[in-house]
């Protein structure tokens, strides 16, 4: 295929040149994925094929005619983020205007109408705009072979995003239907940040190689840390001792990002941010627990250039076209290479043009952190770790969702599945599984009706209700998130500012006051699920926590910290401050570097500390301290309590951590981990997860939703009862991949002491200066044991002495 004379012409009158990215998938014969920087004109690359064949299409001998003059579904479009398809209509509508094509161009999301959605289901426009999850949902409808048995293309953006998580897998088992309804269906992926671009091609892969298509990079990024007059704090992660610098920033530039990690901090900083802004210069705030009219308007004035500044969370990381943006800020460690040059990219979203990106670092280990990832940015090293299999629970909410389409065979759907390249290594016998469990519950639940859901009919699997299809579709996606409560204003027809989680709306009285949306509201009532506010901008709030797993720095990321601190002629790049304080550090004990695993115990008011410097990211030594405090309790040192970041464990107890040797014997954490696994709430959160995933739990029922405490009810029944009457449950088995995986991350503890073959522990009379911030550090877990009692014994026979009641009982 090559570029017609009228889309040469095109590209002249924007006074463009095409990219040789863009006319090679216009050339690509079979699927193909795009590495492209932002600005690198990808997405119109990804539709330029679709747009040139739509145009062929509307000749005398064109596509349309030989479909009998009935238009249809032509290109299909996915992305991970409902804003981003909004934009990309936006985008298309001027080429397809400008280029006479006559096509309809639509979104089918989460906020699609009713109306239009039926509509498209009988009457498909040509280009169709949507997200993973609705399109797993119009392919469980029985209309799926008429809707896209005409499809020619399908286009992928931001494809590095969605092969992250449990989305990609399901978007993958979609892809294998579609290629079954579509024959000679054509896919291209589009993606601006890649560590591995070949594993990514075999990601989307179906049955043929995908080409990889690499463009030009560009210039490198304008990066580099923003200089503050006040040093960063020793803990913390809020980056208000920058706030002068970042006014200052915004100031200078037309239009700035500025991200940051969680909700609640970019709530806080919004508010620090605003409190300082004698010049009122126009600043919005932009996270996922917003209101959607709020996100809607903050996009739209943001598009418009109506805004000098927006702080956002990663509900705007990924490709929405603001052409206007010339700077970044980043506040807080990125703890992720990939996530920041993604970030860097929404700067000067222009080919041949640098972004310009700025770092605030919260505290001094986030100085090193920083620095470490800009090296990697400026050397395009982006980190990643190897995906693992397709995940079982996607599979079964998948097979439930196909019956809900037309019955099916067991062996055709199978050798479907294994086209999908995530279950590329799927057994058989793993698939009989998935069936099963979605056909009757699995072994201890088929006795109960309520779980038997698929039946065979002449060969065929199919609903044995077909009425259960309504409750399928109405449980559709893999994100399973903390239930929500929405906040309005209070009055008629009150204003939505977004939503809180339910355990924090809990906590919360008639009076109490809060932060949303940048502004201090006051509770007045809840009703039916939804609080009732009335804006009180002089109280002191209470600030909304967010669940979910915390960022944890990458792998490859804590390496690169690691080499830094251990190599003191490369702290050059450092701050003074930072640097004075290794030089401390090296004095007093000794510095962590790469082979070495470092630990210190101290003295410090009247209890004893333990502090190791694994450098295996939050979760991983979360889990560690968990672990070790029970060996510690075993060993009578009586352990209070313990902390994690991303770079170092601190424990505190009452008697000394002497040799860590023992504590930190493989085969010992290893077996400490299976017993702490069995009825620990990690386990039974992600028991909840995974079933909620595979249908097992069903928080929507029709006229009704579980609450996020009635679901975790229900599924701590169900977890505790297979534990006992099924031990090899399918969900269970999944459920410890999961947990091993992700939020326990043992891997991770036996990669540290992997790469450690060196041990050093010091004994140190005071406090060392790496861990003087750790004492300062949040999020503390108190261990419940033999050492609190000895504790509470130690104050009460003080107490005792102190009023000359020694010796009496």
């Amino acid at each position: 295929m090559i570029l017609p004379p009228e889309f040469q012409d095109w590209f002249a009158r924007q006074g463009w040149q095409p990219h040789p990215h863009q006319l090679a998938l216009l050339a690509a014969t079979g699927d193909s994925l795009l590495i492209a920087p932002t600005g690198g004109g990808k997405t119109l690359a990804g539709f330029l094929p679709s747009l040139v064949e739509l145009a062929q299409a509307a000749r005398p001998d064109g596509y349309l005619e030989n479909r009998e003059g009935r238009k249809g579904l032509h290109t299909l479009y996915v992305s991970p983020l409902k804003a981003l398809t909004a934009d990309i209509g936006r985008n298309l509508a001027r080429p397809v205007a400008e280029l006479g094509l006559g096509v309809r161009v639509e979104d089918r999301t989460g906020d699609t109408g009713q109306s239009q959605r039926r509509r498209q289901r009988v009457d498909p426009p040509e280009i169709l705009l949507t997200t993973p999850e609705s399109l797993a949902l119009m392919l469980s409808y029985p209309e799926a072979p008429a809707i896209f048995g005409g499809l020619r293309r399908v286009v992928l953006d931001e494809l590095h995003a969605l092969a992250e998580s449990k989305r990609g897998d399901q978007l993958m088992l979609g892809l294998a239907r579609l290629r079954q309804l579509a024959p000679g269906l054509r896919v291209t992926g589009l993606s601006a940040t890649v560590e591995d671009p070949q594993a990514l091609a075999g990601f989307m892969a179906g049955a043929a190689p995908v080409t990889v298509v690499e463009a030009d990079p560009g210039p490198d990024p304008d990066i580099a840390m923003l200089p503050t007059a006040r040093p960063a704090p020793w803990s913390g992660g809020g980056g208000h001792h920058a706030i002068p610098e970042v006014l200052a920033a915004i100031r200078e530039a037309r239009t700035t990002i500025i991200f940051i990690n969680t909700r609640a901090q970019a709530e806080l900083f919004f508010q620090a941010l605003w409190a300082a802004n004698d010049e009122n210069l126009p600043i919005g705030l932009h996270h996922g627990s917003l209101a959607r009219e709020q996100r809607a308007r903050v996009e739209a004035a943001m598009a418009a250039g109506a805004l000098r500044a927006v702080v956002a969370t990663g509900s705007l990381d990924l490709g929405i076209d603001w052409g206007a943006v010339d700077l970044v800020i980043q506040v807080g460690a990125p703890k992720n290479v990939k996530r920041l040059v993604q970030r860097i990219g929404r700067a000067n979203h222009r080919y041949n043009a640098p972004s310009k990106a700025r770092i605030v670092p919260a505290n001094r280990f986030e100085q090193i952190e920083c620095v470490a990832a800009l090296e990697a940015v400026r050397e395009r090293d982006l980190d990643g770790d190897p995906r693992g299999p397709g995940p079982l629970d996607v599979l079964c909410q998948h097979i439930g969702l196909t019956a809900c389409a037309a019955p099916f065979d067991a062996d055709t759907l199978y050798a479907e599945v294994v086209t999908a390249g995530p279950y590329r290594g799927l057994t058989r016998p793993d698939f009989d599984a998935c069936l099963d469990f979605a056909a009757t519950g699995g072994y201890a639940l088929r006795a109960y009706d309520r779980w038997q859901r698929l039946v065979l009919r002449g060969g065929l699997w199919q609903l044995r209700d077909p009425r259960a299809a309504k409750l399928l579709r109405m449980n559709v996606g893999t994100i399973v998130e903390a239930e929500m409560v929405k906040v309005r204003l209070r009055g008629r027809g009150g204003v939505p500012l977004g939503e809180v989680e339910e355990g924090f709306a809990a906590s919360l009285t008639p009076g109490d006051s809060f932060l949303i949306g940048g502004r201090v509201v006051r509770m007045d009532a809840m009703r039916e699920m939804v609080i009732e506010v009335t804006p009180d901008p002089t109280r002191q709030p209470k600030i909304a926590v967010y669940s979910g797993v915390k960022l944890a720095m990458s792998t490859q990321l804590s390496h690169r910290v690691l080499a830094l601190i251990g190599d003191p002629a490369r702290y050059g790049a450092l701050p003074a401050q930072t640097r004075e304080w290794l030089g401390l550090q090296a004095a007093v004990s000794a510095l962590p570097e790469p082979g070495l695993l470092l630990s210190e115990s101290f003295p410090h008011a009247g209890l004893w500390y333990f502090a190791l410097y694994g450098f295996a990211g939050r979760n991983a030594l979360q889990t560690l301290g968990l672990l070790l405090t029970r060996e510690m309790e075993e060993e009578g040192l009586g352990p209070l309590g313990f902390l994690s970041t991303d770079y170092a464990l601190l424990v505190w107890s009452l008697d000394a951590v002497r040799d860590p040797a023992p504590l930190l014997d493989r085969a010992r954490l290893r077996a400490g981990l299976g017993d702490w696994l069995g009825g620990n709430a990690v386990m039974k959160r992600s028991f909840r997860n995974v079933a909620t995933v595979a249908g097992l739990i069903q928080r929507n029922m029709p006229g009704q939703r579980k609450s996020g405490r009635q679901a975790t009810f229900s599924s701590d029944i169900l977890y505790d009862t297979l534990r006992k009457y099924d031990p090899g449950h399918l969900m269970l088995r999944i459920t410890a991949e999961e947990a091993g995986r992700g939020l326990v991350d043992f891997g991770r503890i036996e990669e540290m002491l992997d790469r450690s073959p060196r041990r050093e522990h010091r004994m140190l009379d005071r406090v060392s200066p790496m861990a003087a911030p750790l004492l300062l550090e949040v999020g503390r877990v108190p261990i419940r044991g033999e050492g609190r009692e000895r504790l509470a014994q130690i104050e009460a026979e003080a107490l005792m002495a102190e009023a000359g009641l020694e010796g009496i009982a």
